[in-house]
């Protein structure tokens, strides 16, 4: 009986994710949706399993996210995988067991046959001289082989903190207008954006946090000004696609209810 229980639900829900994805269909999509993926550590708790498989468990929702950010044909696609805070928080057995994943996460979309067919540009952002080298190496691989893609862009944020990003590029504004090669007049919003990580990139329409946490944690804090923001209870490694697309529809009703 059970079987046959959950083959039911199993056509159940398939047959509500295809009435969810019709109606995500018949509006506007976000160009550039941008993921805060919280709650891995907690997602191992509750099921009574190690840290490293609550990790692992996250590593195969971002594959899976990638796939409905494809199917829907949102051209833009970041993650925030490590925080600079995380660096100094996380014990060091837990953080090698994350550089692990991230090596191998970019080598598997390097070798992803999708990745190539669907021209999907791998960018890794974030003080990537804080990550050992094998990580490093992992995202050069996955940066070179992609980098002439220009249908979908996957922004990967590793060692990333948006506060040490601004930092950087004020420095750098302050250093070109000593100087003189940058005039105080031309010092504006549209300057400040380019010499972001993002600067080739546009602003998140949609960011979407995880795990009931209600606040976006030095993520993209410039480039989500005027982002719509969405919070689910839901740990990173049980977000499904209906929680992805119900994520969507809030977004287009927003959109639809302000004429925009």
């Amino acid at each position: 009986m059970t079987g046959i229980s959950g083959r039911v639900g199993d056509i159940l829900g398939a047959s509500v994710e295809a009435k969810l994805l019709n109606r995500v269909r018949e509006f506007e999509v976000p160009q550039h949706l941008a993921v805060i993926m919280d709650g891995n550590r907690r997602f191992a708790w509750t099921k009574a399993v190690s840290t490293a498989i609550g990790h692992r468990k996250g590593k195969e929702k971002l594959v899976q996210v990638m796939d409905w950010v494809l199917e829907l044909e949102i051209p833009f696609l970041t993650v925030y995988a490590l925080s600079t805070e995380n660096l100094e928080n996380r014990k060091g057995e837990e953080l090698e067991t994350l550089f692990d994943l991230y090596a191998e996460g970019l080598d598997d979309i390097r070798q992803d046959q999708r990745i190539h067919d669907r021209g999907v540009k791998v960018n890794v952002i974030g003080r990537r001289e804080l990550l050992p080298q094998r990580v490093r190496d992992s995202i050069d691989r996955a940066e070179s082989e992609t980098a002439d893609y220009k249908n979908f862009t996957f922004t990967i944020c590793l060692a990333y903190g948006s506060r040490e990003e601004m930092v950087e590029a004020i420095r750098g504004i302050a250093a070109d207008h000593a100087a003189g090669d940058l005039p105080l007049e031309a010092i504006d919003q549209r300057e400040v954006s380019r010499r972001l990580y993002t600067g080739d990139i546009p602003d998140p329409d949609l960011v979407i946090r995880t795990s009931g946490e209600e606040r976006i944690s030095n993520f993209l804090l410039w480039q989500a000004a005027y982002s719509e923001l969405y919070f689910t209870d839901v740990f990173w490694p049980s977000f499904g696609k209906r929680d992805f697309l119900k994520a969507i529809i809030a977004y287009q009703n927003r959109k639809r209810r302000f004429g925009e």
